[in-house]
């Protein structure tokens, strides 16, 4: 039948010139571009002259004009030149021009110069087929894909087949494919065309004609997810046959969707066997097909006792990767809540699980089927139904896996729910399961971010009572965090109730920060304190920690706290004085007069070879004591007098 079809359209194009009408198939001609039209009075044939012939200087003329607008990339002139051509029943001389005519109206992007460009080949090829270059029907095929327009494109290959101008599938084949995916009218039409190339393949035995394994593949699944017609299916499957192609595990994974989909079980089992006598043994893409086919039929069952053979036939060196890719997940999540299903869910994991425990070696929890249909419920947004499955588990006294809790405590994360987070991970550890560090502290890091201390301190300790090894990540999370959002009372009590935990290296600059932070917002005796707490449990104070305090007394005039951190530095022998040490301990003593104190900073700066900038220093000692007088001095303490006159000796004020 489809032979007298394209019998039938190869006709309506022999006779495109003088047809009354434009046939629906070549709508995409009108408006007419060769104008079809009927003489109103016809005349007797007889008494009609013949026409002349056209001489060869009209046609070498017509041919140098088309030559040179092609040249001068004038389209129209081209177009109306060679139109001159055709009406005089004539094609230019060189073939080379034709094909150039041809090219350069496929190449512009306006769908008028592609009508042109496939009137101009069809024409070409009823008057001489071999005229037109390979090269050519490739860019006119390539121009047609990206118009999207398959119908001239297939009626373009029909009346190559028609007039023997046989070409490579890869060069028609590949274009229009896709074009024909997009709807089942379409298909059906490309694969009227693609048995007929097939045909004239095997016959002529032309080899470049044949399809590849590929191309048959593609064809055969469109046939099966996009026409859902299993004969026409296994017509494409013959063919394969007959043009030497043997089908591998994507020709049988088509078969076995449409199967499914038709509930047609002992297609599925005859597949299944076949599949084994040819000695297929990862049937992953097989098994992932009929899941498919029995989710977009709704038979659950089916589906899930698919899913759970998968796992039973999994081998030992698989079980760190999924059995289902992400795209299966969600499309069996998908149907399963869209029909309410969740209880059917509960059940496929529990089932699962129990498979999973019964390997020799443990499953990867974020491998586990588990974890793909929570996984999928989270990232499709149906975290309640999520929670909905592992309600119904907990009825059933079912115990569920880890890889099962991770993707809804990843989900707290994302949707920064971190007090459920922090619950949920408590319920996890009371059920003897343990959390992995990097999943604390992807859960510690949200705490943080969306200030929720408490969870995260919560969620540190029972880190620690799980003995994680590693805490390093999760800690300096918890201390930036607090540093940043300068609550310097919560890092204190923090780092008191770590300090004797040996897995957390607490150095200096730990303190160093809640000293500072402390300092930031002014409370000075808490970091005086922490300060304090600091000497007693041993740990070094460094020249930060005490800029951070000298510069805290400071901001608030408390400079008789810098004299008597002064008093105590200036003892211990550990202290490492440096410029800025000297610097801010010089400032901040004139500024509280304490010239005694100055002095002897000075000295330290003179005996460590320290450079002073002595304007800095000059400039607090005028704002801050412009007016006081030496002799007044004098009367009331001769020593702090004498501290005075040497520092303007040494500041160069006198």
């Amino acid at each position: 039948m489809h032979r007298s079809l394209l019998r039938s359209a190869i006709h309506h194009y022999r006779h495109f010139s003088s047809s009354p009408s434009i046939p629906a198939l070549y709508s995409f001609l009108q408006p007419s571009i060769f104008p079809l039209h009927q003489n109103p009075n016809p005349q007797n044939p007889k008494s009609q002259s013949p026409p002349s012939s056209p001489s060869p200087q009209t046609q070498s003329s017509l041919e140098s004009s088309l030559l040179s607008s092609l040249q001068s990339l004038n389209t129209d002139l081209a177009w109306k030149t060679f139109k001159s051509l055709t009406s005089l029943s004539l094609l230019p001389s060189s073939p080379s021009l034709t094909n150039s005519l041809i090219s350069h109206l496929a190449s512009l992007p306006d769908r008028l110069s592609l009508k042109r460009a496939f009137v101009s080949s069809v024409y070409v090829l009823e008057k001489s087929p071999n005229c037109i270059s390979v090269e050519t029907f490739a860019s006119l095929f390539r121009a047609f894909r990206t118009a999207d327009t398959l119908s001239p494109a297939l009626s373009l290959f029909k009346a190559m087949l028609k007039n023997r101008c046989f070409v490579p599938f890869s060069l028609w084949g590949l274009e229009t494919i896709e074009m024909a995916k997009k709807n089942d009218v379409n298909f059906r039409a490309f694969l009227t065309v693609f048995h007929e190339n097939c045909r004239v393949a095997i016959e002529e035995r032309i080899e470049y004609m044949r399809p590849d394994l590929g191309s048959c593949n593609v064809i055969i699944d469109s046939c099966c997810r996009i026409l859902e017609s299993i004969s026409d299916a296994e017509k494409v499957l013959d063919l394969m046959s007959s043009l030497g192609l043997e089908p591998d595990l994507n020709s049988f994974g088509s078969l076995a969707y449409l199967y499914a989909l038709k509930g047609n079980e002992q297609r599925i089992y005859e597949l299944d066997k076949l599949m084994d006598a040819l000695g297929f043994c990862n049937k992953e893409i097989f098994f992932t097909n009929l899941i498919h086919g029995y989710v977009k039929s709704c038979r659950f069952e089916l589906a899930s006792s698919i899913i759970l053979r998968t796992l039973k036939e999994r081998k030992e060196e698989e079980f760190d990767s999924n059995i289902l890719d992400e795209n299966t997940y969600n499309e069996i999540v998908n149907s399963f809540i869209k029909k309410n299903k969740t209880e059917k869910l509960a059940a496929l994991i529990i089932q699962s699980q129990e498979i999973e425990s019964s390997f020799s070696k443990p499953t990867n929890p974020n491998c586990s089927v588990g974890f793909g249909i929570m996984n999928a419920c989270v990232e499709l947004g149906h975290l309640d139904k999520a929670h909905k499955v592992l309600d119904e588990m907990s009825l059933q006294n079912a115990s569920i896996g880890l890889g099962v809790y991770s993707c809804i405590l990843k989900a707290y994360c994302k949707e920064q729910r971190t007090a459920e987070a922090a619950q949920l991970v408590a319920e996890i550890n009371t059920g003897g399961l343990q959390l992995d560090s990097p999943m604390y502290d992807t859960l510690i890091d949200a705490s943080m971010t969306c200030q929720d201390f408490q969870s995260a301190f919560s969620l540190f300790e029972e880190m620690r009572e799980a003995r994680l090894p590693d805490l390093k990540t999760s800690y300096l999370t918890i201390m930036t965090g607090l540093t940043e959002n300068n609550r310097p009372e919560l890092m204190a009590s923090f780092l008191d109730e770590i300090i004797s935990d040996p897995r957390i290296e607490i150095q200096t600059h730990d303190w160093n920060s809640i000293i500072h932070a402390f300092c930031k917002v002014g409370r000075f005796e808490d970091a005086k304190r922490t300060y304090r707490r600091m000497i007693f449990l041993r740990f070094e104070p460094n020249n930060q920690t005490y800029l951070s305090l000298i510069n805290g007394y400071v901001s608030c005039e408390k400079y008789f706290n810098v004299l008597m951190l002064w008093t105590e530095v200036r003892r211990n022998e550990k202290v490492k004085f440096d410029n800025g040490l000297i610097d801010a301990f010089l400032y901040g003593l004139i500024k509280g007069g304490f010239f005694d104190a100055v002095m002897q900073v000075v000295e330290k700066a003179n005996e460590m070879k320290i450079f002073v900038d002595k304007w800095r220093h000059k400039q607090a000692f005028m704002e801050k004591h412009k007016k006081l007088k030496v002799a007044k001095l004098r009367r009331k303490n001769y020593r702090k007098m004498e501290a005075l006159v040497a520092f303007k000796n040494w500041a160069g004020l006198n």
